[in-house]
């Protein structure tokens, strides 16, 4: 279990059905962007996990690599059509090199919050860095914490709420994390997990970026470009290598 992290092989094992955002409608708006932003080049993701969007992407004729702390998900993605052509990297991405340097490194789906100190979230920013091509693109997806939902002195946001699932953010502001807890109902069996996490403000990327000698290029509401605004529910943030950095 510490090896993988969070994500063992039970985890594994049902995370593609767990995850809702394996639908076109979802994907191919993330795809078409990386896409857009690779430009005929190679891409690095951090956090591949089951190949959600690396499978999609290399589609697109972008040779994608992939950095994966989980045994079981790299498994997993092993096991799909095409997986075999992706190059995955067992280790943390915040410190792990996989050798290569990348016109785009990505890190989506809220995965940037794994990483629960702000030490290692710099580091993370640092080996993007270090993986890119000058004039390369860092990407990241994450949600905008829900602070503005709770509350004064609230901690639980609620942010799924089904029949056979439901999600609870339970928040600590004086550390800057948050738990999230889940309970699924799965063949008529209740299943509960719970993952820690950091969260982190746009501002704070900002300076974790220029830390890591990048440049805030654009920042969008959505992987359709919609305008990011005091009620957007996360972002998409991209940071530039400078071309006159090694």
């Amino acid at each position: 279990m510490q090896n993988d992290g969070y994500f063992d092989e039970k985890v594994a094992f049902t995370y593609d059905d767990d995850v809702d955002s394996f639908h076109p409608e979802v994907i191919n708006p993330v795809v078409d962007f990386l896409s857009e932003l690779a430009d005929g080049g190679n891409a690095l993701e951090f956090g591949i996990g089951t190949g959600r969007i690396a499978l999609p992407l290399a589609l697109k004729e972008i040779e994608v690599h992939g950095i994966e702390l989980s045994a079981p998900m790299i498994a997993k993605l092993a096991e799909k059509t095409g997986g075999e052509r992706i190059p995955v990297t067992q280790g943390d991405f915040a410190t792990t090199s996989c050798g290569g340097s990348f016109s785009l490194v990505y890190l989506i789906f809220n995965t940037i919050m794994n990483l629960t100190t702000q030490e290692q979230q710099i580091r993370c920013f640092q080996n993007a860095a270090l993986h890119l091509a000058p004039g390369g693109s860092f990407v990241i997806e994450v949600m905008v914490p829900a602070l503005q939902s709770l509350p004064h002195g609230e901690t639980n946001h609620v942010f799924d709420f089904r029949d056979d699932h439901w999600g609870i953010d339970t928040y600590d502001v004086a550390s800057q994390s948050l738990r999230s807890h889940h309970l699924r109902i799965r063949h008529q069996k209740v299943e509960l997990s719970s993952i820690p996490f950091r969260y982190v403000w746009p501002s704070e990327l900002d300076l974790m970026a220029r830390i890591a000698n990048l440049k805030l290029k654009a920042r969008w509401g959505s992987w359709k470009k919609e305008p990011f605004t005091n009620t957007s529910r996360y972002h998409v943030s991209v940071w530039e290598k400078p071309h006159n950095e090694n």
